[in-house]
């Protein structure tokens, strides 16, 4: 099973993500007013999925890559078994996780498409 969500507020307007095979399983709205940035609103909404399909992986990261917005550096990120995956817009970063070089290299490029350096906190 793979499990992930999307803030509502990074997709691009007019961008549909609907993977064949995905379920909500939650929406929940978020002040997040301590950590959004100029740019961002202050509330997220967040909306948590799932999928059986564990090779549906890739299909899910590049519907994200094409959905997301590219200003403000929004990702998304999920994990299949020890992999993890961190999607910005047109870009998607697969790594072990563990993998200090992986991880590495997607903090960095989210750093030079804008994302707040506070924000760079993905889970392992």
């Amino acid at each position: 099973m793979i499990t992930g969500y999307v803030l509502g507020e990074s997709l691009r307007p007019g961008a549909v993500f609907a993977p064949h095979g995905l379920r909500i399983r939650k929406v929940a709205r978020v002040d997040n007013s301590a950590s959004a940035t100029a740019g961002q609103p202050d509330a997220w909404t967040f909306i948590e999925w799932e999928t059986d399909d564990d090779g549906a992986a890739g299909s899910i990261a590049e519907a994200l890559a094409s959905a997301l917005e590219r200003s403000n550096g929004w990702y998304a990120d999920f994990s299949v078994g020890d992999e993890r995956i961190v999607v910005f817009a047109n870009k998607v970063f697969r790594y072990r996780r563990g993998d200090e070089a992986g991880r590495a290299e997607a903090v960095a490029y989210g750093r030079s498409v804008g994302t707040p350096e506070h924000q760079l906190d993905w889970e392992e």
